[in-house]
């Protein structure tokens, strides 16, 4: 195993020099700045013929009834044709032997220290998850047939705290470890061996909506980095740097967002409940341009995905009804998650906790701005008392 230390552009021209490479295999990108780097690296090495195989979704990007220009641009235009005319193919099994090739000199992983952390930091620091295709297939067998949580799913899924109210996949999709289709076929497996429910149909439907992500990023290309978008819609941004500033701290004022922010910016995860409250709060309260949140997001996501953090970020800012935070925090039930995160608030009751500004504790930031439209959430939760 040979570890770069730096840029593709950099480290793959001294390996091909170093080993006289002829042929380099790789998955096929999609994203601009992806493919442009591929590109370039492939002008810079002439002499390399590169061979590119697609992986990275559930349905192959052959075998979908749409060509990438026409791919719609709704999701249910998407889902229903494909759902009806394509099937995954299945993965391909582990190689039985893989013949090690010579005079390959393997590297040690890169120091902590190019990458900004000192020693100390670097081992007192809490992995959110393991990394690995190894630790993928163990949280895949321990999601579905040795917990059986998957059977759940559908109703815990807008949970925000813990391990086990989601399937925790995400990482491994994004950063390769494991196949959507791995994924898919483990799911079947379990809906004819032990459950076949909402919650098997819900993540199935994640992953369809996953490609549809990808596919409609390939079409659009450029613009969904835009602040107008593809649709091209102008909205009016105040786009404040201190309440954006704050808004990345995690110091609104504004517990349930708070909380997730401090989660994400402790752990490099967030539950799907808190990116859209988050996203939400953003762009309809803050009037933050939605580019600023997504790169943020993108800055610190370990699930990072292209399309999937910037299409949905594209889809809150034009496409999505306003989520309330403080009515969330309430539905949700978020009083220990806040306490949690929050360490400020840990003593509070469950009515001070998610709207502590009613109550005028000290100990916690005041909210950049309370709005007339959060009234009737906070009378509601007054009646916890």
């Amino acid at each position: 195993l040979i570890i770069g230390e730096q840029s593709a552009l950099v480290t793959i021209p001294k390996l091909v020099k170093e080993y006289g490479i002829t042929d380099i295999f790789a998955e096929q990108e999609y994203a601009p700045y992806e493919t442009g780097l591929v590109e370039e690296l492939a002008r810079a090495l002439p002499e390399v013929e590169f061979h590119f195989f697609w992986g990275k979704t559930l349905y192959h990007i052959a075998d979908i009834p749409f060509e990438i220009a026409k791919i719609p641009l709704t999701s249910k235009a998407y889902r229903i044709p494909v759902s009806k005319g394509s099937e995954p193919r299945k993965p391909f099994g582990v190689p039985g032997k893989l013949s090690r090739i010579k005079d390959i000199k393997t590297s040690t992983f890169p120091s902590c220290k190019l990458y900004g952390f000192n020693n100390k930091e670097y081992s007192d620091a809490q992995v959110f998850v393991d990394g690995g295709e190894n630790a993928a297939l163990e949280r895949l067998e321990y999601y579905t047939f040795k917990s059986e949580l998957l059977t759940g799913y559908r109703w815990s899924r807008n949970r925000s705290d813990g391990m086990d109210y989601s399937s925790k996949l995400s990482p491994y999709l994004a950063l390769g470890c494991i196949s959507p289709r791995e994924i898919y076929f483990r799911v079947k497996d379990y809906e004819k061996k032990v459950k076949k429910n909402q919650s098997t149909w819900w993540l199935v439907f994640e992953l369809v909506w996953r490609d549809y992500f990808t596919f409609k990023g390939m079409r659009i290309g450029h613009s969904i980095f835009l602040t107008k978008g593809f649709k091209n819609k102008k909205l009016v941004w105040e786009n404040d740097p201190g309440k954006f500033q704050r808004w990345c701290e995690g110091s609104t004022g504004i517990p349930f967002v708070d909380a997730h922010m401090r989660q994400l910016n402790q752990t490099g995860f967030m539950s799907n409940r808190g990116r859209v409250n988050c996203a939400s709060y953003l762009v309809f309260d803050l009037k933050v341009d939605w580019t600023w949140g997504a790169a943020y997001f993108e800055s610190r996501l370990i699930d990072y995905d292209v399309s999937s953090n910037w299409m949905n970020w594209h889809m809150q800012a034009f496409e999505i009804w306003y989520t309330n935070p403080v009515h969330q925090s309430n539905k949700y039930k978020a009083q220990d998650f806040i306490r949690r995160w929050v360490p400020e608030l840990a003593k509070l009751n469950d009515t001070e906790v998610l709207i502590p500004w009613e109550f005028d504790h000290s100990t916690y930031v005041r909210p950049i701005e309370i709005y007339p439209k959060w009234d009737r959430a906070i009378k509601l939760i007054r009646k916890l008392d």
